[in-house]
């Protein structure tokens, strides 16, 4: 019934707080239209983007047995860009107002909740009249599936031929609990091993799944060599060197169809690398938007989106604000997070009337607003395992400065090159982020050779069709039947 079958806390458009919801809504149908069946298992938020579709019950009372031996699912369903969604239901887990976590911290039982959904997806898919040929799992919040189909495997022969893959979007979630919930997990004594669940003591559910999974991906492949060693590793660089056999790096493409300012429903003109003049009127817009000054539509308008917490360096530009502020650019801020950045940067708001702005939250029109609008777009991340909001930016033609780790280094070929699409910094320091925004102020500048570089970084193409193939020649390399 489906050859593959991907399984995640997030999916675009029903759920999505970042990268792994992009992804979760472009790779599946790109499998699918390379001939394979291929379906998605989700959770069945409260709080979940349903316009358009239809879900249908498709099964009720599903025994799912725990935390308690009565308790149960049900299974929704909807199709979504030619393939089938299920939605695992269970009100006390996933009604709520966030997915995960609130300002105050993440949700006490959040072991139990992805416990719940792991158990739920392998009951259901068991009740298929076939076995997928891939279960495909992606974060922690997915990843003691392929630990429980192992150990299944042995007993049932349902399972004989089915390949599990975990992709690691971002090392530093693991799902890492109490001893105590790995015994109620209903995992076999065997798996509280250190070459297993167990990690210090504790029940580490990404350590469990890259242990028992028959592969594991990253994003791209700088990411992929880098958590071999401790910088990115997470603290558990020494386990993944004894896995490394399994280890690959696939980088992430863009959605187009939705990321492109050709056909952008969200922009109030389109352009693209051959004509590019309907930037400067989104431009316009944007500062319009934000209420930043009309001056700044003939200086440099920097654009920043993403979570407000130390990965994604808005430290570094909260650091180098106010000298930025002194060289006569416009800086626009969208993301949400740590409240203690929050709060600056809305002071700084303060500070900097017409040339500075935050909008506090996300939203997909504004972030598509900034993308098109900025001249340029800022990454100063920590890490980046892939990073998509990069890839955005240059097919919108607004050249990153970025720090050169991870997928940033897989994307942007860095100035002064002369197929160069950004620039890059080589480490997380606010003297070197200053220099790098700085070297991309002084470049746009030169407005003829700015216009090339613009050109160049829209027409780079990183699709799904390309990280798609790679996959299934993974899925076959493994020797699942697609």
């Amino acid at each position: 019934m489906h050859d593959v079958l991907y399984v995640t806390s997030e999916m675009y458009p029903f759920s999505k707080t970042g990268g792994l919801g992009d992804v979760m809504g472009a790779l599946p149908p790109a499998i699918h239209a390379k001939g394979a069946k291929t379906a998605v298992i989700t959770p069945f938020y409260g709080r979940m983007n349903l316009d358009g579709h239809k879900l249908r019950l498709v099964y009720s009372d599903l025994h799912v047995g725990y935390p308690w031996p009565d308790t149960t699912a049900e299974i929704y369903q909807t199709d979504y860009d030619g393939i089938s969604v299920y939605f695992v239901s269970r009100g006390e887990f996933f009604d709520r107002r966030h997915y995960y976590n609130t300002h105050y911290g993440d949700y006490f039982d959040n072991c139990e909740r992805f416990i719940f959904f792991c158990k739920a997806v392998l009951k259901w898919a068991r009740m298929l009249p076939s076995p997928p040929a891939v279960v495909h799992s992606h974060d922690w919040q997915s990843a003691l599936v392929p630990p429980y189909l192992y150990f299944e495997r042995q007993t049932d022969s349902f399972w004989k031929n089915t390949k599990t893959v975990t992709t690691i979007h971002n090392l530093a979630f693991q799902g890492r609990f109490s001893e105590r919930l790995f015994h109620e997990s209903h995992l076999p004594a065997e798996a509280w091993t250190m070459h297993g669940a167990e990690f210090y003591g504790d029940l580490n559910m990404l350590k469990a799944s890259i242990a028992y999974s028959d592969a594991v991906t990253t994003v791209s492949p700088s990411y992929a060599k880098e958590i071999l060693g401790p910088e990115f590793g997470c603290g558990l660089e020494g386990f993944l060197n004894t896995q490394s056999h399994k280890l690959h790096g696939i980088l992430n493409g863009a959605d187009y169809s939705i990321w492109d300012p050709c056909n952008d429903k969200f922009l109030p003109c389109c352009y693209s690398a051959e004509d590019t003049r309907g930037k400067l009127e989104c431009k316009r817009s944007m500062l319009r938007d934000f209420y930043m000054s009309d001056q700044l539509e003939d200086k440099p308008v920097l654009g920043f989106i993403g979570r407000l917490r130390g990965q994604k360096g808005i430290d570094l530009l909260i650091d180098i604000l106010p000298r930025l502020m002194k060289k006569d650019v416009g800086v626009i801020v969208l993301g949400e997070g740590d409240l203690g950045y929050e709060a600056r940067l809305l002071e700084f708001m303060e500070e900097y009337p017409g040339q500075f702005c935050v909008q506090v939250g996300y939203t997909e029109d504004l972030a598509h607003g900034i993308q098109a609008g900025s001249d340029i777009f800022l990454m100063p991340s920590r890490y980046e395992p892939c990073g998509l909001t990069q890839i955005y930016a240059l097919r919108f033609g607004t050249p990153p400065v970025a720090t050169a780790v991870g997928g940033l280094r897989d994307t942007i070929t860095p100035y002064p090159a002369s197929d160069a699409t950004g620039f890059t910094f080589e480490k997380p320091d606010s003297d070197l982020f200053y220099e790098a925004v700085m070297q991309a102020v002084q470049a746009w500048h030169d407005r003829e050779e700015w216009q090339k570089m613009v050109k160049r970084a829209m027409r780079k193409e990183f699709t799904w069709d390309r990280s798609a193939g790679e996959y299934i020649k993974l899925y076959r390399e493994l020797g699942a039947r697609l």
